[in-house]
């Protein structure tokens, strides 16, 4: 969504850019901050943006590549040659000049990296994948020895000139670089000089191996109220650290992922993109949906006869099944976030199948009367209500269940829940909905002629 601060500009660089005028429309963008930038490119024609970037700063190219979404400034990255791109991706921080390579063809990636000028930063960082902490880290960073004192310490530290990033907490290493500890910058400076920092480190840190799963490391900074994560290999050698900026990254992400799976979108999708992309990531689910629909139709297919006696029950059987599978989709979501912050484990299954089964059975008594009473009134059919109810009942308790035992079933066998729990639960309310209702009609179907 384009933000109303940068209506103004956005609108001054584009008549600059239809004079021609380079230069004018460059001073526009630099007198921008980097987030504001970023979404004034985006609101660019690409050839404006492959010929505007290489003539800017090269500091402010880097702030609006690393402020944009990473297939937009991968679209960018791509027109551009070796040598402007590289001047580029040397002022960016070490991980997202790796995110960038490597969302590059592998041959203008090892141009780049070839032309750095210390590729050594990012590198190591390019053999980590993506949704993990090795892929989230960045190996800019100041290590601290345990025999170093204070003074030393905050020498050390002016030198390095941090950046305005820098999350007020240093870890400590071994000769062999391993991780030893943690220490504060307030307390750096605020005890005696001469202190070892041995002495003042605090020795449980908490640290993550470098294949931890992304959404995983996250948690762990979030309930511990972590700055910075530190990231070490098997061996607990000191890799990198993941720092709160990618945190929140990490969170949106992870959130913006599980909303289109749940929707039934597998990969991430923009309101803006194209027709063939959508229809590429959607249709796939759709025909999933419709095998599932088939599975309804043959259901209510079996009490034909039924129906064709008592015609105001095809009236009815939708409402049993739309309100199941509203009951199974609320189930669904709480227990998908419950399981991606981590508050639900497998001992907790039970439960959580039990908490979810009594939710289903008061919500189903409670709409089920409702429903009931108003279908009897309307027919006039006393039966008619009976069977609307205990029908209604039933559903609401499987939507419950499913709801609550198919994202656990789905997270053992390591696939995610927010992808395919939907399709399923839906298949079962409706499936458990028609059956109920028009096996309950059966049963009582002198009672409804």
């Amino acid at each position: 969504m384009q933000s109303s601060q940068i209506d103004q500009p956005l609108e001054a660089i584009r008549s600059a850019l239809d004079r021609d005028a380079l230069d004018d429309a460059i001073a526009l963008i630099e007198n921008l901050r980097a987030p504001d930038q970023a979404e004034v490119f985006n609101e660019l024609e690409l050839e404006d943006q492959t010929a505007l970037l290489p003539r800017l700063d090269p500091d402010d190219s880097a702030n609006i590549l690393e402020e944009m979404e990473d297939e937009d400034a991968a679209e960018i990255a791509e027109q551009l040659d070796a040598d402007t791109l590289s001047r580029i991706v040397d002022e960016m921080e070490p991980d997202e000049a790796a995110d960038l390579l490597g969302d590059l063809p592998r041959d203008q990636a090892d141009r780049v990296l070839a032309r750095l000028e210390d590729p050594d930063e990012v590198r190591p960082l390019l053999i980590h994948p993506d949704e993990t902490a090795g892929g989230r880290m960045t190996s800019s960073f100041l290590a601290l020895r345990r025999r170093m004192t204070a003074q030393e310490a905050i020498e050390a530290l002016r030198n390095w000139a941090p950046d305005e990033e820098f999350n007020y907490y240093l870890f400590v290493v071994d000769r062999d670089n391993i991780l030893r500890g943690v220490v504060s910058l307030r307390k750096l400076i605020t005890v005696e000089p001469s202190a070892p920092v041995h002495s003042i480190m605090d020795p449980d840190v908490i640290s993550v191996p470098a294949g931890t799963d992304q959404e995983e490391a996250a948690r762990l900074m979030t309930r511990y109220s972590l700055l910075a994560l530190p990231v070490v290999d098997e061996a607990g050698h000191l890799l990198g650290m993941i720092t709160h900026d990618d945190l929140v990254e990490v969170i949106e992400e992870e959130a913006t992922e599980d909303i289109y799976r749940l929707g039934g979108v597998p990969d991430q999708e923009r309101a803006l993109g194209s027709v063939r992309a959508s229809v590429r990531r959607r249709l796939p689910w759709l025909y999933i949906n419709m095998v599932t629909a088939f599975l309804a139709a043959w259901v209510i297919s079996q009490f034909r006869e039924t129906i064709e006696r008592v015609a105001v029950l095809a009236a009815f059987q939708a409402i049993v099944a739309g309100q199941g599978g509203n009951a199974g989709t609320q189930a669904l979501t709480v227990m998908v976030r419950s399981i991606a912050l981590g508050e639900v484990e497998l001992r907790d299954v039970w439960r959580a199948l039990l908490k979810e089964v009594a939710v289903g059975l008061i919500n189903g008594m409670a709409v089920g009367l409702v429903v009931g009473l108003v279908a009897a009134a309307l027919q006039g059919k006393p039966a008619l209500g009976l069977v609307i109810g205990l029908a209604m009942v039933g559903n609401m308790i499987a939507a419950g269940f499913a709801g609550a035992l198919v994202p656990v079933i789905l997270k053992w066998l390591k696939i995610d829940p927010a992808l395919a729990s939907g399709v399923i639960v839906t298949t079962v309310t409706d499936v458990t909905g028609f059956a109920l209702f028009l096996g309950l009609a059966t049963l009582f179907l002198q009672w409804l002629l």
